[in-house]
């Protein structure tokens, strides 16, 4: 019997078929509360056949003490920023993601962000609660620009949406689907200072890489138009904190909406939270009922038939 290690939370809190077809395979599930930190991987590595895992720190260390016995990592969802691949590929351990999965879920919880952000609608709602009839005055979307940081599945979804909210659309990034571009009107900007000079409203959908981590930083955050919004549901490291912190309460960005942050969960004192201009949620983007069946399905898909020497639905390193 192959014994697991669970670690993603939206898998384990989320009723659905993924959860029978889990029971079904006839693992030992061995259920822990992610995102587990290197210190806590390093005393569970070495025990388990594989790991299904959320955003725990799958550092070279960790990998490194999970040998002989690790046989593969099947990961739940599309970011591999904390599992280190190159150390996977030199100790030739397979890593499974779900690409596809959550496209849609997080499409939508960019605009929920941006329009809680534009119309002070977590700030205004906190009031009427209260018994405070204090009317806030917003901002419209309408005629506006937006640039989309990254034109991947989430990053077109955006753009679909985007349209109909009569924004005007610039992109960014290093795949680019001209066809797509072509048909939803976005305009390729290849130098990314003149997108931050030309965005009313920045949305990011990049992946976290050595290259992309604090694509935004005290360097270039100067270029962005007075009162622009920034809108985050990729990660947190793409943008610098410090920076990001004094262009806020300087009031040089209007708004700052993430889902993600540099440290999850952040630490009481982080300086993001309660500051003015900021809404947050806790990495709930691909958090629905819908998102979490599809994502812990491919995952489980992944998982089960990797183990039985049948190839999975998609590999982040496919020599292994």
């Amino acid at each position: 019997m192959f014994r697991i290690l669970l670690t993603t939370t939206s898998f384990q809190d989320t009723p659905g078929i993924h959860h029978e077809k889990l029971a079904a395979a006839g693992y030992e599930i061995v259920r822990k509360r992610g995102p587990l930190s290197e210190a806590t991987m390093l005393g569970l590595a070495g025990e388990f056949d594989a790991y299904l895992c959320g955003d725990d720190a799958l550092t070279r260390p960790v990998l490194q003490k999970s040998l002989p016995r690790l046989r593969g990592i099947s990961k739940y969802g599309i970011g591999l920023d904390q599992i280190d691949l190159t150390a996977a590929n030199d100790l030739k351990i397979p890593v499974l993601f779900t690409p596809g999965v959550n496209h849609t879920t997080v499409a939508e919880h960019t605009f929920a962000l941006l329009l809680a952000a534009v119309r002070n609608l977590v700030v205004e709602a906190n009031h009427t609660a209260a018994g405070r009839w204090t009317r806030l005055t917003g901002h419209e979307i309408h005629g506006k620009t937006m640039a989309i940081i990254g034109l991947g599945r989430i990053g077109r979804e955006v753009a679909k949406r985007a349209a109909a909210f009569g924004l005007n659309l610039i992109g960014h990034g290093n795949h680019w689907d001209e066809d797509f571009a072509r048909e939803h009107h976005v305009t390729r900007i290849t130098r990314f200072d003149d997108l931050l000079r030309q965005a009313d409203i920045i949305s990011l959908h990049t992946k976290l890489t050595p290259d992309t981590k604090h694509l935004i930083n005290g360097s270039n955050i100067g270029l962005i138009r007075k009162g622009a919004i920034i809108v985050n549901t990729s990660r947190g490291d793409l943008i610098e904190l410090t920076a990001l912190v004094h262009a806020i309460r300087n009031r040089h960005i209007l708004a700052y909406a993430a889902d993600v942050l540099d440290r999850e969960p952040p630490p009481p004192d982080h300086p993001l939270l309660g500051l003015t201009g900021v809404t947050l949620t806790p990495h709930i983007g691909s958090r629905t009922h819908e998102s979490v069946q599809r994502q812990a399905t491919c995952a489980v898909d992944n998982l089960t038939l990797f183990l039985s020497g049948r190839d999975p639905i998609a590999r982040a390193n496919p020599n292994f």
